[in-house]
């Protein structure tokens, strides 16, 4: 066979923009999740586990069971049988274990430290705000009642109209008594109301 008949049955690869054949990722659809060769924890998940052995570490049931357990290390590796003891006299496995232990419950406890630092800062803010909003309302209060008092000022009060009545009272009761018109605008030599339509 020639050259030239094998080029026709050839497959041609496409060039330019359309030359890659990867698929391309999309953008509106999130990127599936990676494998990771490291585990993976709950960091919430540890802290809480980090606060309950904190607690735990600040009560006197945790002193109580250390002195315990030291206790019967020390008796066992004192009086025990020669072939039954694990850690002779220096305890150095004890020392061992005790160095393990503080090494392990110190930053566990300034893990949980932070933590209540962090939910502390939170509420702090928190009450800051409310604080505030607090102090905006009770200004918006006083404004109100001063400009109810201002509005108050110039309303004519139950009382006072009581005593106006009262003045007035005794006032009528007065003029009668001297023996004075109730209504001094009303005096007999006026013509009636009648008599003025019968002269016109």
């Amino acid at each position: 066979m020639t050259p030239e008949r094998e080029t026709p049955n050839r497959e041609r690869t496409p060039s330019g923009a359309t030359a890659t054949t990867r698929t391309r990722a999309r953008l509106d659809q999130p990127r599936p999740p990676r494998r990771r060769l490291l585990p993976e924890w709950d960091p919430e998940a540890f802290g809480r586990l980090s606060e309950r052995i904190a607690r735990f570490l600040g009560t006197g049931r945790f002193i109580v069971w250390m002195t315990v357990v030291i206790i019967a290390w020390v008796l066992w590796n004192v009086f025990a049988p020669g072939d039954l003891r694990f850690d002779n006299y220096p305890f150095i496995f004890l020392t061992l274990m005790l160095s393990l232990q503080a090494s392990y419950a110190a930053p566990l406890i300034l893990l949980a430290q932070n933590r209540q630092d962090d939910r502390d800062r939170v509420n702090l803010e928190q009450d800051r705000k409310q604080n505030e909003r607090s102090i905006a309302d009770t200004e918006y209060l006083t404004r109100e009642i001063a400009a109810l008092r201002i509005g108050l000022g110039e309303v004519a009060t139950r009382d006072w109209i009581r005593s106006e009545l009262q003045d007035l009272m005794k006032e009528l009761e007065a003029r009668q008594h001297d023996g004075h018109a109730l209504f001094p605008a009303e005096r007999s030599d006026r013509p009636s109301g009648r008599d003025v339509d019968d002269r016109s």
